[in-house]
């Protein structure tokens, strides 16, 4: 069974940056290559939110509040996805989860329910 696991969270000051990671494990097979990839986020008592999504072959797409100052890469050798996060707000804490799937539509805004594997995510608190 394929897991997800993110880590790069913590807390900065406002204008601040940080790196998130999402690393694959669990299962013999699994590559990055064949999967969209996405970030989502989900602040106390908000829907869950898609962030950013890269496509198989790399292109890459985001919301417009953090178009600009995100940028989602990955590594397929390692299977590693990657949300570089610059100039932070303090809008932008929440809790960031990464999510994958093979038959991702390209439907626009990001839907969780279109992605069928998940993180358990990590903490990113931005302070003013």
């Amino acid at each position: 069974q394929v897991q997800l696991l993110e880590s790069g969270g913590g807390s900065v000051q406002a204008g601040g940056s940080l790196r998130l990671s999402c690393a694959a494990s669990g299962a013999s097979g699994f590559t990055f290559r064949r999967y969209y990839m996405a970030w989502f986020r989900q602040a106390p008592g908000k829907e869950r939110e898609g962030v950013a999504v890269i496509y198989r072959d790399g292109p890459t797409d985001y919301a417009d509040s953090v178009k600009g100052r995100f940028t989602i890469s990955k590594d397929n050798a390692e299977n590693t996805l990657y949300l570089q996060m610059n100039s932070l707000k303090p809008e932008d804490t929440a809790m960031y989860y990464c999510a994958a799937d093979s038959g991702w539509t390209g439907r626009w805004p990001l839907l969780p329910g279109d992605f069928g594997l998940w993180g358990r995510g990590t903490q990113v608190t931005v302070s003013s």
